[in-house]
């Protein structure tokens, strides 16, 4: 199987004219009126600062042209990790989660303007805002509600099945080495009940960043990224789970990617029936990559080239949309020169058998 690029990689969100020019970790989907929303965390100073926030663009024109990014997750901490989750008629779902005022002051010890806002961060702030976030919308994600919490984190947020239920494949804030859970999200309470569990029995691989999809006869796959705290540098890759009892059971995860073969996954199925996967690779030669499988994820053709990154391990977290004229649309971060930080771009392409 072939693909075509088309074009160059294009800007989705950047902020030039402000020192608050980082942008990071995205995703995209195709909203029930046809608008493509894409989320990512924006106005940032750097990989970890305490300045991040929940941003929403949208496009109307096929991803032609985007509106600038606008605040939906805004809380005293670093707002990461945007996930987008469309559901019903019109209802979005958006995901976040932060990290402690002691995590981000131990990231930034040389930055003065960094320290004086985390001074300002009070114990009553992470009371209220440490953990995974998300907010609801029922307009298309004109309007939001209250600000909510979650037991789990994932980069792309849940997933709605074909009967209507959204779940919810993501690490437990407060367990991050116990497995990935899968919850069932009420859209209208915003509370959470537990389903099921997917665990991997091995000494030193944890397996997070969960992206679970639904298939046509009802089969979810759930990948998840690998890697190991002794070994960082070696060990980043892609497990799969299988459940074909709506997240009840879990499949033992297999590894389906070479050990340092990248990482986080989105999937996608398309109209034509192909089921795509889209994750980075943060070792050299550094780039966006798909995967794609004609049988329902059984097996995959891997490592295709959608991009490839600069001298630079701080890429990834595609995901993709496809078009109305068969086109896919990859939204990713990564930088495009090594005097500007990370923004969001995406590439364009199509698969050519």
């Amino acid at each position: 199987m072939k693909i075509e690029l088309i074009g160059r990689p294009e800007t989705v969100m950047s902020n030039p004219n402000s020192h608050h020019n980082y942008f990071g970790w995205p995703t995209a989907a195709l909203l029930q009126n046809d608008t493509i929303a894409v989320g990512a965390s924006g106005f940032r100073l750097d990989h970890v600062c305490p300045f991040g926030k929940a941003v929403l663009s949208f496009s109307r024109d096929g991803g032609k042209t985007y509106t600038f990014p606008t605040p939906i997750i805004d809380t005293p901490l670093d707002d990461r990790d945007v996930g987008i989750c469309p559901f019903g008629e019109s209802g979005v779902i958006i995901t976040s989660f932060n990290n402690s005022a002691e995590m981000q002051r131990g990231y930034n010890q040389d930055n003065s303007y960094i320290q004086s806002y985390i001074d300002t961060i009070t114990k009553e702030d992470e009371e209220r805002f440490l953990g995974p976030t998300f907010r609801i919308s029922r307009d298309f994600g004109v309007t939001f509600g209250k600000i909510m919490r979650s037991p789990v984190t994932s980069p792309h947020g849940p997933t709605q099945l074909r009967d209507g239920t959204v779940l919810w494949a993501g690490n437990n804030f407060n367990d991050y080495r116990g497995g990935v859970d899968v919850v069932r999200l009420n859209t209208d309470s915003g509370e959470t009940e537990f389903v099921g569990k997917i665990t991997l029995e091995h000494p030193e691989i944890i397996i997070a960043e969960p992206h679970l999809i639904e298939l046509p006869d009802g089969k979810l796959i759930c990948h998840c990224r690998g890697e190991s705290e002794e070994r960082p540098d070696d060990v980043f890759t892609l497990f799969q789970s299988v459940s074909y009892d709506k997240g009840k059971t879990w499949s033992a995860p297999e590894m389906i990617l070479d050990i340092d073969g990248g990482a986080p996954s989105h999937m996608l199925l398309l109209n034509s029936g192909l089921l795509i996967a889209t994750y980075s690779r943060r070792k050299r030669p550094y780039g966006i990559m798909a995967m794609i499988s004609r049988d329902s994820g059984e097996s995959w053709e891997k490592d295709i080239r959608l991009y490839k990154g600069k001298d630079s391990d701080d890429l990834g977290y595609p995901s993709t949309v496809e078009l109305d004229n068969g086109e896919l649309l990859t939204i990713f971060y990564a930088t495009e020169s090594d005097d500007f930080p990370c923004t969001i771009l995406q590439q364009r392409w199509k698969i050519t058998e």
